[in-house]
Protein backbone atom coordinates (compact mmCIF):
# COMPACT_ATOMS: atom_id res chain seq x y z
CA UNK A 1 0.00 0.00 0.00
CA UNK A 2 1.00 3.35 -0.67
CA UNK A 3 1.50 6.00 1.95
CA UNK A 4 -0.78 9.03 2.51
CA UNK A 5 1.29 12.02 1.47
CA UNK A 6 -0.49 14.55 4.22
CA UNK A 7 -1.26 17.67 2.78
CA UNK A 8 -0.97 19.38 6.24
CA UNK A 9 1.88 22.10 7.57
CA UNK A 10 1.69 21.60 11.33
CA UNK A 11 2.97 25.58 11.10
CA UNK A 12 -0.08 26.90 9.14
CA UNK A 13 -2.30 29.61 11.58
CA UNK A 14 -5.59 27.44 10.72
CA UNK A 15 -3.87 24.13 11.89
CA UNK A 16 -2.60 25.86 14.98
CA UNK A 17 -5.94 27.16 15.73
CA UNK A 18 -7.85 23.50 15.29
CA UNK A 19 -5.12 21.98 17.20
CA UNK A 20 -5.80 24.28 19.91
CA UNK A 21 -9.54 24.02 20.19
CA UNK A 22 -9.84 20.11 19.95
CA UNK A 23 -7.02 20.13 22.75
CA UNK A 24 -9.17 21.79 25.09
CA UNK A 25 -12.19 19.92 24.01
CA UNK A 26 -9.60 16.82 24.66
CA UNK A 27 -9.26 18.39 28.25
CA UNK A 28 -12.80 18.88 28.83
CA UNK A 29 -13.86 15.03 28.19
CA UNK A 30 -10.64 13.81 30.57
CA UNK A 31 -11.70 15.69 33.33
CA UNK A 32 -15.82 14.75 32.68
CA UNK A 33 -13.91 11.34 32.71
CA UNK A 34 -12.13 11.47 35.89
CA UNK A 35 -15.11 12.45 37.53
CA UNK A 36 -17.23 10.00 36.46
CA UNK A 37 -14.44 6.98 37.30
CA UNK A 38 -13.53 8.61 40.62
CA UNK A 39 -15.37 11.90 42.23
CA UNK A 40 -17.70 10.26 45.24
CA UNK A 41 -19.26 12.05 48.52
CA UNK A 42 -17.16 11.34 51.30
CA UNK A 43 -19.93 9.83 53.23
CA UNK A 44 -19.89 7.66 50.00
CA UNK A 45 -16.51 6.39 50.35
CA UNK A 46 -16.63 5.65 53.91
CA UNK A 47 -19.60 3.61 53.44
CA UNK A 48 -18.15 1.29 51.65
CA UNK A 49 -14.51 1.21 54.04
CA UNK A 50 -17.43 0.54 56.86
CA UNK A 51 -18.13 -2.07 55.49
CA UNK A 52 -15.14 -3.80 54.48
CA UNK A 53 -15.31 -3.53 50.66
CA UNK A 54 -12.86 -2.06 48.00
CA UNK A 55 -14.26 0.65 45.67
CA UNK A 56 -15.23 -0.80 42.11
CA UNK A 57 -12.08 0.64 40.39
CA UNK A 58 -10.10 -1.12 43.22
CA UNK A 59 -11.29 -4.41 42.59
CA UNK A 60 -11.31 -3.66 38.54
CA UNK A 61 -7.22 -3.03 38.78
CA UNK A 62 -6.61 -6.67 40.79
CA UNK A 63 -8.69 -8.42 38.38
CA UNK A 64 -6.81 -7.60 34.74
CA UNK A 65 -3.64 -8.78 34.21
CA UNK A 66 -0.63 -5.93 35.41
CA UNK A 67 0.16 -4.01 32.39
CA UNK A 68 -2.43 -4.77 29.64
CA UNK A 69 -4.68 -2.56 28.34
CA UNK A 70 -8.35 -1.91 29.09
CA UNK A 71 -11.02 -0.47 27.20
CA UNK A 72 -13.09 1.18 28.79
CA UNK A 73 -16.89 1.72 27.76
CA UNK A 74 -19.51 4.40 27.62
CA UNK A 75 -17.84 5.99 30.61
CA UNK A 76 -19.99 9.17 30.35
CA UNK A 77 -23.44 7.40 30.04
CA UNK A 78 -25.66 8.53 32.26
CA UNK A 79 -23.61 11.88 32.47
CA UNK A 80 -26.80 14.54 31.32
CA UNK A 81 -29.51 12.24 33.19
CA UNK A 82 -30.57 12.40 36.66
CA UNK A 83 -29.44 15.41 38.06
CA UNK A 84 -25.72 13.85 37.86
CA UNK A 85 -26.69 11.51 40.95
CA UNK A 86 -25.37 8.38 38.57
CA UNK A 87 -22.54 9.01 37.12
CA UNK A 88 -21.33 6.19 34.60
CA UNK A 89 -24.95 5.07 34.86
CA UNK A 90 -23.54 3.12 38.18
CA UNK A 91 -21.82 0.54 36.22
CA UNK A 92 -18.35 -0.20 34.93
CA UNK A 93 -18.15 -1.95 31.98
CA UNK A 94 -14.93 -2.64 29.37
CA UNK A 95 -12.78 -4.83 27.41
CA UNK A 96 -9.75 -6.31 29.26
CA UNK A 97 -7.44 -9.37 30.08
CA UNK A 98 -7.79 -11.97 32.92
CA UNK A 99 -5.42 -14.58 33.00
CA UNK A 100 -4.52 -14.48 29.95
CA UNK A 101 -7.44 -14.81 28.40
CA UNK A 102 -9.66 -11.49 26.76
CA UNK A 103 -12.90 -11.03 28.62
CA UNK A 104 -15.63 -8.03 28.69
CA UNK A 105 -16.29 -6.78 32.71
CA UNK A 106 -19.32 -5.83 33.75
CA UNK A 107 -18.56 -3.92 37.40
CA UNK A 108 -21.40 -2.63 39.47
CA UNK A 109 -20.21 0.80 41.41
CA UNK A 110 -21.67 0.42 45.01
CA UNK A 111 -20.42 3.82 45.84
CA UNK A 112 -23.14 5.49 44.02
CA UNK A 113 -26.86 4.80 45.76
CA UNK A 114 -25.61 1.29 47.09
CA UNK A 115 -24.80 0.10 43.39
CA UNK A 116 -28.70 0.68 42.15
CA UNK A 117 -29.46 0.29 38.67
CA UNK A 118 -30.98 3.34 36.87
CA UNK A 119 -32.97 2.50 33.84
CA UNK A 120 -29.22 3.61 32.07
CA UNK A 121 -27.67 1.59 34.00
CA UNK A 122 -29.63 -1.59 32.63
CA UNK A 123 -29.04 -0.47 29.59
CA UNK A 124 -25.06 -0.48 29.91
CA UNK A 125 -25.67 -3.70 31.24
CA UNK A 126 -27.56 -5.02 27.61
CA UNK A 127 -25.59 -3.54 25.66
CA UNK A 128 -22.38 -5.09 27.41
CA UNK A 129 -23.84 -8.63 27.16
CA UNK A 130 -24.83 -7.80 23.64
CA UNK A 131 -20.96 -6.77 22.58
CA UNK A 132 -20.40 -10.57 24.49
CA UNK A 133 -23.18 -12.42 22.78
CA UNK A 134 -21.82 -10.41 19.10
CA UNK A 135 -18.19 -11.49 19.64
CA UNK A 136 -18.10 -14.51 21.91
CA UNK A 137 -16.51 -12.58 24.94
CA UNK A 138 -16.53 -14.10 28.16
CA UNK A 139 -17.94 -12.56 30.97
CA UNK A 140 -16.89 -11.62 34.48
CA UNK A 141 -19.59 -9.74 36.37
CA UNK A 142 -18.24 -7.74 40.08
CA UNK A 143 -21.59 -7.70 41.68
CA UNK A 144 -22.67 -5.40 44.06
CA UNK A 145 -25.64 -3.84 43.57
CA UNK A 146 -28.87 -2.87 45.63
CA UNK A 147 -31.38 -4.21 43.12
CA UNK A 148 -33.30 -1.35 40.69
CA UNK A 149 -33.73 2.32 41.63
CA UNK A 150 -37.51 1.89 43.02
CA UNK A 151 -38.18 5.63 42.01
CA UNK A 152 -37.86 4.22 38.66
CA UNK A 153 -38.85 0.99 38.68
CA UNK A 154 -41.33 1.35 35.81
CA UNK A 155 -38.14 2.37 33.37
CA UNK A 156 -36.45 -0.31 34.74
CA UNK A 157 -38.36 -4.11 34.60
CA UNK A 158 -41.11 -4.50 32.17
CA UNK A 159 -40.17 -4.06 28.69
CA UNK A 160 -37.80 -6.03 26.18
CA UNK A 161 -34.55 -4.62 26.68
CA UNK A 162 -34.88 -3.78 30.49
CA UNK A 163 -33.95 -5.95 33.14
CA UNK A 164 -35.19 -8.87 31.64
CA UNK A 165 -33.17 -8.62 28.80
CA UNK A 166 -29.89 -9.19 30.96
CA UNK A 167 -31.15 -12.32 32.25
CA UNK A 168 -32.12 -13.44 28.30
CA UNK A 169 -28.54 -12.30 27.02
CA UNK A 170 -26.75 -14.49 29.94
CA UNK A 171 -29.16 -17.62 29.11
CA UNK A 172 -28.02 -16.85 24.83
CA UNK A 173 -24.43 -17.09 26.30
CA UNK A 174 -24.36 -19.97 28.15
CA UNK A 175 -26.41 -21.80 24.83
CA UNK A 176 -23.31 -20.12 23.10
CA UNK A 177 -20.63 -21.76 24.94
CA UNK A 178 -19.42 -18.42 25.95
CA UNK A 179 -18.26 -18.32 29.84
CA UNK A 180 -19.56 -16.18 32.49
CA UNK A 181 -18.23 -15.68 35.85
CA UNK A 182 -19.57 -13.83 38.94
CA UNK A 183 -17.69 -12.29 41.83
CA UNK A 184 -19.97 -11.76 44.75
CA UNK A 185 -18.99 -9.22 46.69
CA UNK A 186 -22.42 -7.43 48.04
CA UNK A 187 -26.04 -8.02 48.06
CA UNK A 188 -27.73 -9.59 44.77
CA UNK A 189 -30.98 -8.71 45.31
CA UNK A 190 -34.56 -9.88 43.41
CA UNK A 191 -33.40 -9.97 39.66
CA UNK A 192 -30.20 -9.14 40.18
CA UNK A 193 -29.63 -12.88 42.05
CA UNK A 194 -29.75 -14.22 39.13
CA UNK A 195 -26.82 -12.85 37.67
CA UNK A 196 -24.91 -15.23 39.53
CA UNK A 197 -27.54 -17.81 39.30
CA UNK A 198 -26.83 -17.93 35.39
CA UNK A 199 -23.21 -17.98 35.56
CA UNK A 200 -21.18 -21.00 35.09
CA UNK A 201 -19.22 -20.29 37.87
CA UNK A 202 -19.54 -17.80 41.13
CA UNK A 203 -17.49 -17.10 44.12
CA UNK A 204 -19.20 -15.13 47.15
CA UNK A 205 -17.47 -12.77 50.29
CA UNK A 206 -17.97 -13.55 53.35
CA UNK A 207 -19.92 -11.15 55.73
CA UNK A 208 -20.51 -8.87 52.18
CA UNK A 209 -22.19 -10.89 49.80
CA UNK A 210 -25.39 -12.26 49.65
CA UNK A 211 -28.04 -13.77 47.00
CA UNK A 212 -31.79 -13.83 47.34
CA UNK A 213 -34.87 -12.74 45.50
CA UNK A 214 -35.83 -10.84 48.61
CA UNK A 215 -33.90 -9.76 51.38
CA UNK A 216 -34.69 -9.68 55.22
CA UNK A 217 -37.34 -6.71 54.98
CA UNK A 218 -38.93 -7.99 51.88
CA UNK A 219 -39.16 -11.87 53.33
CA UNK A 220 -41.01 -10.20 56.54
CA UNK A 221 -43.28 -8.28 55.28
CA UNK A 222 -44.44 -10.81 52.75
CA UNK A 223 -44.16 -13.88 54.94
CA UNK A 224 -43.67 -12.38 58.16
CA UNK A 225 -40.46 -14.74 58.91
CA UNK A 226 -37.73 -13.07 60.68
CA UNK A 227 -34.10 -13.77 58.91
CA UNK A 228 -30.96 -12.61 59.02
CA UNK A 229 -29.04 -12.16 55.54
CA UNK A 230 -26.36 -14.36 56.24
CA UNK A 231 -28.80 -17.20 57.25
CA UNK A 232 -31.11 -16.16 54.24
CA UNK A 233 -28.67 -15.79 51.20
CA UNK A 234 -25.28 -15.46 52.87
CA UNK A 235 -21.72 -17.24 51.10
CA UNK A 236 -21.81 -20.44 53.71
CA UNK A 237 -25.23 -21.20 52.87
CA UNK A 238 -25.44 -21.02 49.23
CA UNK A 239 -22.02 -22.64 48.98
CA UNK A 240 -22.56 -25.57 51.62
CA UNK A 241 -26.26 -25.86 51.29
CA UNK A 242 -28.14 -24.14 48.97
CA UNK A 243 -25.45 -25.05 45.62
CA UNK A 244 -26.41 -21.76 44.16
CA UNK A 245 -22.88 -20.52 45.28
CA UNK A 246 -19.73 -22.79 44.04
CA UNK A 247 -16.33 -21.07 46.10
CA UNK A 248 -16.54 -19.26 49.30
CA UNK A 249 -13.97 -16.63 49.82
CA UNK A 250 -12.83 -14.64 53.27
CA UNK A 251 -11.85 -11.61 51.59
CA UNK A 252 -12.53 -9.56 48.35
CA UNK A 253 -8.86 -10.04 47.42
CA UNK A 254 -9.07 -13.48 48.23
CA UNK A 255 -12.31 -13.81 46.22
CA UNK A 256 -10.64 -12.12 42.94
CA UNK A 257 -7.92 -14.64 43.26
CA UNK A 258 -9.98 -17.63 42.92
CA UNK A 259 -11.90 -16.10 39.91
CA UNK A 260 -8.11 -15.34 37.99
CA UNK A 261 -7.80 -19.15 38.83
CA UNK A 262 -11.29 -20.43 37.61
CA UNK A 263 -10.22 -17.94 34.10
CA UNK A 264 -7.00 -19.14 33.97
CA UNK A 265 -8.79 -22.92 33.07
CA UNK A 266 -10.64 -21.55 30.55
CA UNK A 267 -9.84 -22.21 26.64
CA UNK A 268 -8.99 -19.78 24.44
CA UNK A 269 -11.27 -19.16 21.55
CA UNK A 270 -10.02 -19.51 17.88
CA UNK A 271 -9.79 -16.19 15.64
CA UNK A 272 -10.99 -16.21 12.45
CA UNK A 273 -8.77 -15.66 9.88
CA UNK A 274 -8.96 -12.17 9.27
CA UNK A 275 -5.87 -11.48 6.96
CA UNK A 276 -2.67 -9.74 8.87
CA UNK A 277 0.42 -8.05 8.66
CA UNK A 278 2.90 -7.35 11.26
CA UNK A 279 1.79 -4.15 12.59
CA UNK A 280 3.24 -0.90 12.01
CA UNK A 281 2.75 2.85 13.99
CA UNK A 282 1.34 5.70 11.54
CA UNK A 283 3.72 7.01 9.70
CA UNK A 284 2.31 10.78 11.33
CA UNK A 285 1.76 11.84 14.84
CA UNK A 286 -2.16 10.89 15.86
CA UNK A 287 -2.08 13.98 17.96
CA UNK A 288 -1.88 15.52 14.21
CA UNK A 289 -5.79 14.63 14.38
CA UNK A 290 -6.10 17.84 17.31
CA UNK A 291 -5.39 20.32 13.92
CA UNK A 292 -6.85 18.51 11.51
CA UNK A 293 -10.57 18.57 12.77
CA UNK A 294 -12.12 22.19 12.20
CA UNK A 295 -13.28 24.18 14.62
CA UNK A 296 -16.92 24.65 13.37
CA UNK A 297 -19.10 21.57 12.31
CA UNK A 298 -20.06 23.51 8.99
CA UNK A 299 -16.74 23.01 8.18
CA UNK A 300 -15.07 20.55 5.74
CA UNK A 301 -11.93 18.79 5.40
CA UNK A 302 -10.02 16.16 3.73
CA UNK A 303 -10.73 12.78 5.64
CA UNK A 304 -7.27 11.41 4.41
CA UNK A 305 -5.89 12.91 6.70
CA UNK A 306 -8.34 11.26 9.09
CA UNK A 307 -6.80 7.78 7.98
CA UNK A 308 -3.22 8.88 7.86
CA UNK A 309 -3.24 9.07 11.37
CA UNK A 310 -5.30 6.22 11.78
CA UNK A 311 -3.59 3.60 9.78
CA UNK A 312 -0.66 1.74 10.23
CA UNK A 313 2.08 3.48 8.37
CA UNK A 314 -0.23 5.63 7.09
CA UNK A 315 -0.62 3.15 4.16
CA UNK A 316 -4.16 3.32 2.28
CA UNK A 317 -4.99 1.58 -0.84
CA UNK A 318 -7.86 3.83 -2.12
CA UNK A 319 -11.04 2.34 -4.21
CA UNK A 320 -11.91 4.26 -7.35
CA UNK A 321 -10.46 7.54 -6.21
CA UNK A 322 -11.43 9.42 -9.00
CA UNK A 323 -15.20 8.28 -8.79
CA UNK A 324 -17.53 9.22 -6.00
CA UNK A 325 -15.27 11.43 -4.43
CA UNK A 326 -17.61 12.71 -1.78
CA UNK A 327 -16.62 8.81 -0.29
CA UNK A 328 -13.09 7.73 0.40
CA UNK A 329 -13.03 4.04 -0.20
CA UNK A 330 -9.91 1.65 0.29
CA UNK A 331 -8.07 -0.60 2.43
CA UNK A 332 -5.71 0.04 5.27
CA UNK A 333 -4.13 -1.84 8.28
CA UNK A 334 -4.84 -1.13 11.91
CA UNK A 335 -2.67 -2.91 14.41
CA UNK A 336 -1.70 -5.05 11.26
CA UNK A 337 -5.49 -6.64 10.96
CA UNK A 338 -6.27 -5.91 7.31
CA UNK A 339 -9.59 -3.38 6.71
CA UNK A 340 -11.91 -1.16 4.58
CA UNK A 341 -12.09 1.73 5.57
CA UNK A 342 -15.39 4.16 4.50
CA UNK A 343 -15.16 7.87 5.05
CA UNK A 344 -17.03 10.99 4.30
CA UNK A 345 -15.76 13.54 2.44
CA UNK A 346 -18.75 15.71 1.95
CA UNK A 347 -22.77 14.83 0.92
CA UNK A 348 -23.25 11.81 -0.71
CA UNK A 349 -24.42 11.65 -3.73
CA UNK A 350 -26.08 9.34 -6.30
CA UNK A 351 -22.30 7.54 -7.51
CA UNK A 352 -20.55 8.09 -4.31
CA UNK A 353 -23.99 5.26 -2.84
CA UNK A 354 -23.15 3.34 -5.39
CA UNK A 355 -19.69 2.93 -4.95
CA UNK A 356 -20.32 2.78 -1.01
CA UNK A 357 -22.21 0.09 -1.79
CA UNK A 358 -19.74 -1.72 -4.36
CA UNK A 359 -16.85 -1.58 -1.68
CA UNK A 360 -19.14 -3.01 0.96
CA UNK A 361 -19.72 -6.14 -1.28
CA UNK A 362 -15.79 -6.65 -1.89
CA UNK A 363 -15.48 -6.70 1.90
CA UNK A 364 -17.98 -9.13 2.51
CA UNK A 365 -16.10 -10.85 -0.42
CA UNK A 366 -12.78 -10.80 1.16
CA UNK A 367 -13.72 -11.24 4.40
CA UNK A 368 -12.33 -7.56 5.17
CA UNK A 369 -13.57 -6.17 8.52
CA UNK A 370 -15.09 -2.51 7.65
CA UNK A 371 -14.42 0.58 9.14
CA UNK A 372 -16.89 3.31 8.63
CA UNK A 373 -15.10 7.04 10.06
CA UNK A 374 -18.20 9.49 9.63
CA UNK A 375 -18.53 13.01 8.48
CA UNK A 376 -21.30 13.18 7.02
CA UNK A 377 -24.30 15.79 6.10
CA UNK A 378 -26.79 13.37 4.74
CA UNK A 379 -27.46 12.07 1.02
CA UNK A 380 -28.28 15.03 -1.31
CA UNK A 381 -31.36 16.44 -1.69
CA UNK A 382 -33.53 18.20 -4.33
CA UNK A 383 -35.57 17.34 -7.76
CA UNK A 384 -33.07 16.55 -9.81
CA UNK A 385 -31.12 13.99 -7.47
CA UNK A 386 -35.13 12.32 -6.60
CA UNK A 387 -35.28 12.05 -10.43
CA UNK A 388 -31.91 10.44 -10.69
CA UNK A 389 -33.00 8.42 -7.72
CA UNK A 390 -30.92 9.02 -4.83
CA UNK A 391 -33.22 7.77 -2.69
CA UNK A 392 -33.04 3.87 -4.17
CA UNK A 393 -29.04 4.62 -4.34
CA UNK A 394 -28.98 5.72 -0.40
CA UNK A 395 -30.97 2.67 -0.05
CA UNK A 396 -28.42 0.09 -2.01
CA UNK A 397 -25.84 1.25 0.19
CA UNK A 398 -27.94 0.62 2.99
CA UNK A 399 -28.97 -2.96 2.02
CA UNK A 400 -24.95 -3.65 1.24
CA UNK A 401 -24.00 -2.39 4.69
CA UNK A 402 -27.02 -3.59 6.99
CA UNK A 403 -26.94 -7.17 5.46
CA UNK A 404 -23.07 -7.53 5.69
CA UNK A 405 -21.19 -10.96 7.21
CA UNK A 406 -17.97 -9.16 9.02
CA UNK A 407 -17.56 -7.07 11.37
CA UNK A 408 -18.11 -3.56 11.26
CA UNK A 409 -16.92 -0.77 13.22
CA UNK A 410 -18.02 2.86 13.36
CA UNK A 411 -16.09 5.88 14.47
CA UNK A 412 -18.39 9.78 15.02
CA UNK A 413 -15.55 11.64 13.99
CA UNK A 414 -17.28 15.10 13.14
CA UNK A 415 -21.17 15.18 11.98
CA UNK A 416 -23.63 12.62 11.30
CA UNK A 417 -26.75 13.89 10.34
CA UNK A 418 -30.23 12.08 8.07
CA UNK A 419 -30.14 9.30 6.42
CA UNK A 420 -26.32 9.32 5.88
CA UNK A 421 -26.24 7.80 9.60
CA UNK A 422 -27.80 4.72 8.22
CA UNK A 423 -25.68 4.26 5.38
CA UNK A 424 -22.53 4.60 7.08
CA UNK A 425 -23.56 2.42 9.87
CA UNK A 426 -24.97 4.02 12.30
CA UNK A 427 -26.55 2.70 15.75
CA UNK A 428 -29.23 0.58 14.50
CA UNK A 429 -26.98 -1.20 11.92
CA UNK A 430 -25.04 -3.26 14.73
CA UNK A 431 -21.81 -2.35 14.37
CA UNK A 432 -19.61 -4.29 16.69
CA UNK A 433 -18.37 -0.80 18.56
CA UNK A 434 -19.46 2.30 17.83
CA UNK A 435 -16.91 5.24 19.40
CA UNK A 436 -17.45 9.08 18.89
CA UNK A 437 -14.86 12.09 18.96
CA UNK A 438 -15.65 14.75 21.51
CA UNK A 439 -16.44 17.49 18.41
CA UNK A 440 -19.25 15.00 16.83
CA UNK A 441 -22.73 15.79 16.47
CA UNK A 442 -25.54 14.14 15.85
CA UNK A 443 -29.36 14.61 14.50
CA UNK A 444 -31.88 14.32 12.02
CA UNK A 445 -30.39 17.78 10.14
CA UNK A 446 -28.14 20.21 11.82
CA UNK A 447 -29.19 22.75 14.20
CA UNK A 448 -29.31 25.66 12.05
CA UNK A 449 -31.05 24.13 9.30
CA UNK A 450 -33.62 22.79 12.36
CA UNK A 451 -34.20 26.06 13.56
CA UNK A 452 -34.91 27.45 10.34
CA UNK A 453 -37.15 24.75 9.23
CA UNK A 454 -39.42 25.21 12.92
CA UNK A 455 -39.64 28.79 11.99
CA UNK A 456 -40.99 28.15 8.54
CA UNK A 457 -43.71 25.74 9.28
CA UNK A 458 -44.77 28.08 12.56
CA UNK A 459 -44.91 31.28 10.23
CA UNK A 460 -46.75 29.18 7.62
CA UNK A 461 -48.96 27.67 10.30
CA UNK A 462 -49.85 31.32 11.03
CA UNK A 463 -50.35 32.72 7.73
CA UNK A 464 -53.01 29.05 7.51
CA UNK A 465 -54.87 30.69 10.64
CA UNK A 466 -55.22 33.52 8.78
CA UNK A 467 -52.72 35.62 11.14
CA UNK A 468 -49.89 38.21 10.23
CA UNK A 469 -46.46 36.40 10.56
CA UNK A 470 -44.90 37.50 14.15
CA UNK A 471 -41.47 37.59 13.70
CA UNK A 472 -41.05 38.31 17.33
CA UNK A 473 -43.26 34.80 17.76
CA UNK A 474 -41.09 33.51 15.66
CA UNK A 475 -37.46 34.71 17.01
CA UNK A 476 -38.62 33.41 20.56
CA UNK A 477 -39.15 29.80 19.16
CA UNK A 478 -35.58 30.04 17.11
CA UNK A 479 -33.90 30.74 20.55
CA UNK A 480 -35.74 28.62 22.46
CA UNK A 481 -35.50 25.39 20.48
CA UNK A 482 -32.40 26.26 19.20
CA UNK A 483 -30.72 25.90 22.76
CA UNK A 484 -32.55 23.09 23.28
CA UNK A 485 -31.63 20.88 19.55
CA UNK A 486 -28.19 21.82 20.38
CA UNK A 487 -27.61 20.64 23.76
CA UNK A 488 -29.36 17.20 21.76
CA UNK A 489 -26.22 17.51 19.18
CA UNK A 490 -23.73 17.09 21.21
CA UNK A 491 -21.83 14.11 21.42
CA UNK A 492 -22.25 14.18 26.01
CA UNK A 493 -25.80 13.57 24.87
CA UNK A 494 -25.56 10.87 22.69
CA UNK A 495 -22.77 8.91 25.09
CA UNK A 496 -25.25 9.85 28.02
CA UNK A 497 -28.43 7.87 26.46
CA UNK A 498 -25.73 4.86 25.33
CA UNK A 499 -26.03 5.67 21.36
CA UNK A 500 -22.42 4.84 21.54
CA UNK A 501 -19.92 2.91 23.14
CA UNK A 502 -17.89 6.08 24.40
CA UNK A 503 -16.73 9.14 23.54
CA UNK A 504 -12.67 8.36 23.12
CA UNK A 505 -9.43 10.82 22.27
CA UNK A 506 -9.10 11.12 18.56
CA UNK A 507 -5.51 10.49 19.31
CA UNK A 508 -6.52 6.94 20.90
CA UNK A 509 -8.66 5.96 18.09
CA UNK A 510 -6.18 3.60 16.54
CA UNK A 511 -6.05 1.62 19.60
CA UNK A 512 -9.26 1.82 20.48
CA UNK A 513 -10.01 0.24 16.94
CA UNK A 514 -7.22 -2.37 17.41
CA UNK A 515 -8.86 -3.71 20.64
CA UNK A 516 -12.43 -3.89 19.03
CA UNK A 517 -11.27 -5.48 15.84
CA UNK A 518 -9.06 -8.09 17.76
CA UNK A 519 -12.07 -8.54 19.99
CA UNK A 520 -14.58 -9.32 17.25
CA UNK A 521 -12.99 -11.99 15.07
CA UNK A 522 -13.97 -14.24 18.38
CA UNK A 523 -17.42 -14.56 16.61
CA UNK A 524 -17.73 -16.92 13.49
CA UNK A 525 -18.45 -14.71 10.31
CA UNK A 526 -22.11 -14.36 9.80
CA UNK A 527 -23.61 -16.23 6.43
CA UNK A 528 -23.17 -13.92 3.39
CA UNK A 529 -26.40 -12.61 1.72
CA UNK A 530 -28.49 -9.71 1.14
CA UNK A 531 -32.09 -8.68 0.71
CA UNK A 532 -33.65 -7.15 -2.74
CA UNK A 533 -31.58 -4.35 -4.25
CA UNK A 534 -33.45 -1.78 -6.45
CA UNK A 535 -32.39 -1.44 -9.71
Amino acid sequence: MRRIQSALSTTDPTFRSNFEHNRRLVAELREKQDRARHVRPDRDVQRLEKQGKQMPRARLEKLLDPGTPFLELSTLAGNMAYGGESPGASIITGIGIVSGREVIVHADDSSIKGGAWYPLSVKKIVRCLEIAIENRLPVVHLCDSAGGFLPMQSEVFPDKHMAGRIFRNQCQLSKMGVKQLSLVFGQCTAGGAYIPALSDYNVITRGTGAVFLGGPPLVKAATGEEVGVEELGGADMHTSVSGVCDYPASTEDEAIAIGREIVGQWDRPKKWDCQRDEPEDPYYDPEELYGVLPDDIKKGFDMREVIARIADGSRFHEYQPNYGTTLVCGYANIWGWKVGILANNGVLFNDSALKGAHFIELCNQNNTPLVFLQNITGYMIGRDYEQKGITKDGAKMIMAQACSRVPKFTVMCHGSFGAGNYGMCGRAFDSRFLFSWPNHQIGVMGGEQAVNTLADVKAAQMRRNGQDVDEAVVQKLREETGSAYLEQLSAYYATSEIWDDGIIDPADTRNALGMAITASLNAPLGDPGYGVFRF
